[in-house]
């Protein structure tokens, strides 16, 4: 008996396809001559019958159609054996011909060549194809595999279907197909049943679902985050197929068919950029980008280039990130001019060289330091960095002409409870009162989390989970906005198009997410059981953290701009000489007075600042 373990050797298989064409030649004789040969036609059979095998022999040998893998036949292995035989055919009708040319008659009647082709073509395309079926069945029997629906009928519904089939290792069975188009439901697919999205549920119920695959790239967000909690309910897990562009080669691999993340359930309907808009500000221009290498900072200089600037200056102190976003560049934006810059933005000689050689139209401007707890424990730095830095890459950019100014703020700057908020406000405040004064446009925009930036909470609790847990939550109540980095950085390149001079644009995020609601999606899309595979851990609020941020000051309202996730923040204004005054004196106390002194003054500079959680608390409420 043949082991099915071993590859079936090629004598075998060339053996094999000998005797289905025999067999093909007498079978193509009987249909002809419905099963009753006439005599005058059995005495030149035995001649035909042997030029026959031995021309299908000779074309095996030469185009080495037995020498494949059987159990691995593919479609193309199949075109192999059907020219082949064409090949045979046509040199059969050749031959005759040459006979009729010669003595007047044919050889091989036509109409068994035609049968035989067909016969044969079926006869050995059909063995390959019952090995296969009896290999995978060999490896895989029915009773151990694992079932799975797709969701999605359509060309990406397919792709999946035929991967889990050619992957013997994957051990699945596609129970169904689950498409939104009613037209298709009571259909069948590649011999499996089409049915609509509200027989899901019922099917969860009846079977044990291992899997459900999303092959729909464009998804509601809102009916994805619905269709992962109902499987999520029923511990199935779900999968996604990638866009096509992330195909290795063009095809998709098993492999490449993966976990449905966190970021995106927290997704919401793609933005819509006014192209048109952006494209006059940036198109032909020398655009600069502090913190270039960080999340926000890349993720804004990605969507740059597809607008054609004429120069990107890219400026980051972090050398290794940069390194890496130089490496990106070489790779993927080639034919685009860009200076990656070394330096510290509170360097005022080098950033003045910079500006002096560069003279950038646009800044954005995403450079600081933004970790609360790091800056509680290091005031001076986050005034350093945070008001100083901004104050000279904002001087400069009046002093060498440039003609708009974009500022990367945070909610955590709206009635501040940390160091970090306080002079992300105080930058905020300091740009604000350029405004009346500079030919350069000075604009502020404010959103809150970015999902998978540096230190975000997501990426923190995905390495506690891979870890074992447990997952660290400060409090069970605290709540977040997140935001997407591509839809962060798509609204402030709107923003920054859209600004006239003055403004602080605030973003739409939407509904604030309970963080411990989080943590337990995240350990369910894991395929974890929480209690039981991982635990929670409550480890108390950071120094200067708030339970629930904010996006808007008590005094501050919102005006409507042309992009329905884009608002103006109404503020208060403040006087030019009372910001100079207050910020020089701020920057000086970083080197001539205490940390404490430093941070009673931010204080003193925004009175909405009021610590919590923090050793600065008590300076609010002096004895």
């Amino acid at each position: 008996m043949i082991n099915l373990r071993q590859n079936t050797p090629r004598w075998l298989i060339l053996l094999i396809d000998t005797v289905i064409v025999f067999t093909s030649v007498i079978l193509a004789y009987l249909l002809r001559f419905n099963f009753d040969i006439p005599p005058q036609e059995l005495d030149p059979l035995p001649q035909i019958l042997a030029y026959m095998v031995a021309i299908r022999i000779i074309s095996f040998l030469i185009t080495k159609s037995y020498a494949g893998f059987v159990r691995h036949t593919s479609t193309a292995d199949a075109l192999r054996v059907l020219f082949t035989l064409l090949a045979g055919s046509i040199w059969f009708g050749m031959t005759n011909m040459g006979t009729y040319f010669y003595n007047g008659t044919f050889f091989i009647p036509f109409s068994i060549i035609i049968i035989d082709l067909l016969a044969s073509t079926f006869g050995m395309i059909s063995f390959r194809m019952m090995v296969k079926v009896a290999f995978l069945e060999f490896q895989n029997p029915l009773r151990s595999k694992v079932n799975v629906i797709i969701y999605g009928a359509g060309e990406g519904g397919i792709t999946a279907k035929r991967v889990l089939g050619r992957d013997a290792g994957t051990k699945f069975k596609v129970l169904a197909f689950i498409d939104d188009d009613l037209t298709k439901s009571g259909k069948k697919l590649e011999g499996i049943d089409i049915i609509g999205p509200d027989k899901l549920e019922k099917l969860l119920q009846t079977n044990t679902i291992a899997q459900v695959i999303l092959s729909i790239q464009r998804f509601d967000p809102v009916k994805r985050e619905q269709l992962v909690d109902l499987c999520l309910s029923y511990n199935t897990k779900v999968l996604t197929v990638p866009p096509m562009i992330r195909w290795i080669n063009g095809e998709l691999s098993f492999k490449q068919i993966r976990k449905i993340n966190i970021e995106e359930l927290l997704e919401r309907d793609e933005i819509h950029l006014a192209d048109e808009m952006i494209s006059r500000e940036v198109t032909g221009k020398v655009i600069m980008v502090t913190g270039a290498s960080g999340s926000i900072g890349s993720e804004i200089v990605r969507q740059l280039v597809r607008f054609h600037p004429k120069k990107l200056i890219l400026i980051d102190q972090a050398e290794t990130p940069l390194h890496y976003l130089e490496l990106e560049w070489m790779n993927n934006f080639p034919g685009t001019e860009v200076d990656f810059i070394l330096g510290n933005i509170t360097n005022m000689s080098r950033m003045t060289s910079v500006f002096e050689v560069s003279k950038p139209d646009v800044v954005y401007h995403a450079a600081a330091y933004k970790h609360v707890p790091m800056m509680e424990a290091n005031p001076v730095e986050a005034v350093l960095t945070n008001v100083l830095g901004t104050r000279m890459v904002a001087d400069l950019s009046i002093l060498y002409g440039v003609k708009k100014f974009i500022m990367i703020s945070t909610d955590k700057a709206v009635n501040p409870t940390s160091v970090m908020g306080a002079t992300k406000r105080m930058a905020e405040i300091y740009i604000q009162s350029l405004e009346k004064n500079s030919p350069t446009k000075f604009l502020t925009t404010r959103f809150g989390n970015v999902l998978g930036s540096n230190g975000s909470v997501i990426p923190l609790f995905r390495s506690q989970i891979e870890s074992g847990g447990p997952i660290t939550i400060t409090h069970p109540e605290i709540t977040r906005f997140f935001m997407t980095i591509t839809e962060a950085c798509r609204l402030v390149l709107e923003a920054g198009a859209l600004g006239k001079g003055g403004e602080i644009y605030i973003f739409d995020m939407g509904k604030s997410v309970k963080i411990l609601d989080l943590a337990k999606k995240m350990i369910q899309l894991s395929g974890l059981t929480l209690g039981k595979d991982i635990q929670i851990r409550y480890v108390g609020l950071r120094p200067g953290e708030k339970l629930y941020e904010e996006l808007l000051n008590k005094e501050e309202n919102t005006l409507p701009t042309h992009h329905e996730r884009i608002l103006i923040a109404r503020v208060r204004e403040y006087d030019p000489g009372t910001v100079q005054s207050q910020t020089n004196e701020l920057i000086a106390m970083t080197s001539t007075h205490s940390v404490r002194d430093l941070v009673k003054k931010l204080k003193e500079v925004i009175p909405e600042y009021r610590s919590q959680n923090s050793v600065y608390e008590e300076l609010d409420n002096p004895l």
